[in-house]
């Protein structure tokens, strides 16, 4: 969807920075030799984006619009070609703004950082796609078109709810929504997968290398559990409290049960063995050492 790609881009660019935290390291210690567009974990971020990611936000704005404009546009003729422009350059522009932030946070020693970089994009997506601008965010995603978001009555039902996200299921653009998925997705864990079990060899770290269902399990209860509940808790919060009193208390909540070390976040962080563990430059200062 164009409101929340800009966020997605952004977490998918700073994951598989992260996923790499262990490479991008020792090229930093070996005095950064060569240019930045040298980096190959950057060229498959950027390739990521711009080969799979990229046209698959086109596909779906093409065919439909109103979709993934989350109800706003009717049709291609309330689309203006810039926005249209735009849209594509930012699904690939986002990455590598995430890819390079974490990046430098890495190289600073702040693996956590660069971790919590992807969590914000992907916070930042479901709190759209949940809440949105007006309490309908869920709404706008779970109809397949501008009538069948009209037809939604003011205050749903848990029942009411569940039968039109049920029906969204088997909508065309949920059926295009899956087939993007086969390939999306399998792609970009394969990558931090394999990104994360080989730096962690190439390192030769006394511990052992996380099995690949370890770090699947830890990345999608990230991005599944602790960046989509903590989305749907800010707009519980913000439902009851108003933007006001709502997102100040949202922000409470998140820093306390989910990016202190110790939270919810960490402790999925733990799981990958990425290199900064607990003390951030110490273990960074290690791996230099080591290389």
């Amino acid at each position: 969807m164009v409101q929340v790609d800009v966020f997605w881009s952004y977490g998918i660019g700073a994951s598989f920075a992260t996923a790499a935290a262990r490479q991008l390291t020792a090229r930093n210690a070996r005095a950064k030799q060569g240019s930045r567009w040298s980096n190959p974990y950057l060229m498959g971020a950027v390739l990521y984006c711009a080969v799979l990611f990229a046209p698959s936000g086109a596909w779906l704005l093409w065919g439909f619009p109103d979709w993934e404009t989350m109800q706003v546009a009717d049709g291609h003729g309330a689309l203006p070609a810039w926005l249209v422009a735009l849209f594509a350059a930012t699904n690939v522009s986002q990455g590598v703004l995430g890819f390079w932030v974490a990046e430098r946070l890495i190289a600073s020693g702040r693996v956590y950082a660069a971790y919590l970089q992807a969590g914000i994009g992907y916070a930042g997506m479901f709190f759209i796609l949940v809440h949105g601008w007006d309490g309908r965010g869920y709404q706008r995603f779970f109809s397949a078109d501008r009538d069948m978001f009209a037809a939604w009555p003011g205050q749903p039902g848990t029942r009411e709810a569940l039968s039109r996200m049920a029906d969204w299921l088997t909508s065309p653009v949920a059926l295009t929504l899956y087939g993007m998925g086969v390939v999306l997705v399998p792609v970009m864990l394969a990558l931090m997968v394999s990104w994360i079990r080989s730096g962690q060899r190439e390192a030769g770290d006394a511990a052992p290398v996380p099995s690949r269902l370890r770090i699947l399990a830890a990345v999608l209860g990230a991005v599944f559990v602790v960046a989509l509940g903590a989305a749907v808790a800010a707009s519980v919060l913000v439902h009851l409290l108003g933007w006001w009193l709502g997102v100040p208390a949202a922000a409470l909540l998140v820093a306390l049960l989910v990016v202190r070390r110790g939270g919810a976040a960490d402790r999925a962080f733990a799981v990958l063995a990425l290199p900064d563990g607990r003390g951030g430059r110490g273990q960074t200062a290690g791996l230099m050492g080591a290389r």
